[in-house]
């Protein structure tokens, strides 16, 4: 297949895949609906980062890391190691690389899901800047912490844990030497 008819066809089927998200009819009112969403998740770290303190293996950090809200389209193109699905959804993911952490919408800071999502991707900072074989292990943590906060709200995480268990060891297709 000439090289041209195979560009179209893969860019055919990732289209296929992850469809562009619809736009918004009223730019302006999503822009500052999304500023105020983005001061509402910061003060929500400040309380959730005083809850890890108390909870977790890993010290806060110094930085904060960038939060940035993201179609599901986006988060699929950088999708890592270390993401969070809900309901077999990818709902967020950290970047270590970039000490990013990415919300899939929508995302609403007076759903207790969605802000335990917030929190597992915190935890994924908090273990960044600690030496991991491979990044498998880090999710097993993380979604324990989750779900002790959702049991703190009187909900309860819809994990599949015999699959994160079986995500979490690390095989040799994951050992890349340096």
């Amino acid at each position: 297949m000439p090289r041209s008819l195979l560009a179209v066809a893969l860019a055919t089927a990732i289209v296929a895949l992850f469809p562009a998200p619809p736009r918004a009819e009223n730019t302006t009112l999503a822009l500052s609906s999304e500023w105020r969403q983005a001061d509402t998740v910061h003060a929500l770290v400040s309380t959730l980062e005083d809850w890890l303190d108390a909870r977790a293996d890993w010290p806060r950090r110094q930085g904060l890391p960038r939060i940035h809200f993201v179609s599901q389209w986006q988060a699929a193109a950088r999708q890592g190691a270390t993401a969070s699905f809900q309901r077999g959804r990818l709902r967020g993911l950290y970047d270590p690389d970039r000490s990013e952490i990415l919300l899939v919408r929508p995302w609403d800071s007076r759903n207790a899901e969605h802000v335990s999502v917030l929190l597992h991707e915190l935890v994924h900072h908090r273990q960044a800047p600690h030496y991991w074989y491979c990044p498998a292990p880090q999710e097993l943590p993380a979604y324990r912490l989750q779900e002790a906060w959702l049991s703190e709200q009187g909900l309860s995480a819809e994990v599949n844990w015999v699959a994160v268990v079986l995500d979490v060891g690390c095989t040799p297709r994951d050992i890349h030497p340096e």
